[in-house]
């Protein structure tokens, strides 16, 4: 084992929307092992798969404060994924600023999304019902509190703009942001149907998030892989478990293989003094 990751601060991995931290099938996939196997001590947000941002920002908290406790650090650094991202600024605005060294996102929605705003015209008892059918699925999976209409509350543009004024970038704490972008609506098949709606109306993306919208402070570019597929928002959290392909990158903003990319990240945070 080499000490590349081992970084100042423990790691603090925050899921997106949709799943739970589960410990026989990892919301990461090979990503935790990877960056413990070079010395990161990492750990998980454990909130719940569609919980509102302040109710799961309040269990993040937790987590984070068990962190403290079991290292003994004052900090941890946060990288998270999706909504994740949303959840981790609305902490460390809301009473958790002394105890975050660094914030990264990926495939993060700060900036909301227009292709919510459309599916939001829709009649509002069909929303309401979908939102209640998943809080019913949600719940039964685990969740304690499933607040469905909140996540797609804060996906809309005009929360979006709200939020990101109640909740700046500290300038004190580093901050950085990333993207990642499919090439069409077969590149997965998990989003062969939300790809094109999302390109449509806010462009390149990743199956869910635009490019756009991932865009925050710190921004380290869009980043896709050397096969013709791209990279979609499940590759990014290592949904299949393997390497993309066996091409090697042919520039800086290509992957191969997203457990590199990652290892790369927490390196570039060692090197930083994190």
């Amino acid at each position: 084992m080499n000490d590349d990751c081992n970084l100042k601060y423990p790691l603090l991995m925050v899921h997106g929307m949709g799943f739970r931290d589960r410990k026989h099938l990892c919301y990461w996939g090979r990503i935790p092992k990877a960056l413990e196997s070079q010395g990161a001590n990492v750990f998980f947000g454990n909130q719940d798969a569609v919980g509102s941002v302040e109710g799961n920002a309040g269990t993040i908290a937790k987590s984070l404060d068990e962190v403290l406790r079991i290292t003994g650090a004052p900090k941890v650094n946060i990288l998270a994924h999706s909504k994740g991202g949303l959840e981790s600024r609305y902490l460390v605005n809301h009473g958790y600023h002394d105890k975050i060294a660094s914030i990264t996102t990926i495939d993060t929605p700060h900036h909301g999304s227009n292709t919510v705003d459309f599916l939001m015209k829709a009649p509002g008892w069909m929303v309401k019902a979908a939102a209640k059918g998943n809080d019913l699925w949600m719940w039964l999976l685990g969740d304690k509190h499933p607040d469905s209409m909140g996540c797609f509350d804060i996906l809309t543009t005009k929360t979006a703009t709200k939020f990101n004024i109640d909740n700046p970038a500290p300038e004190d704490i580093y901050c950085q942001s990333y993207a990642f972008k499919c090439t069409g609506a077969f590149s997965d098949s998990v989003f062969c149907l939300t790809y094109p709606l999302v390109k449509k109306f806010d462009g390149d993306n990743d199956g869910m998030v635009s490019t756009a919208s991932a865009h925050w402070v710190n921004f380290k570019g869009v980043h896709t892989s050397p096969a013709k597929r791209g990279i979609s928002h499940a590759d990014v959290v290592d949904l299949r478990r393997r390497r993309f392909t066996s091409r090697k990158p042919g520039s800086d903003d290509e992957v191969s293989d997203i457990v590199v990319f990652y290892v790369n990240v927490v390196k570039e945070l060692k090197q930083m003094g994190f």
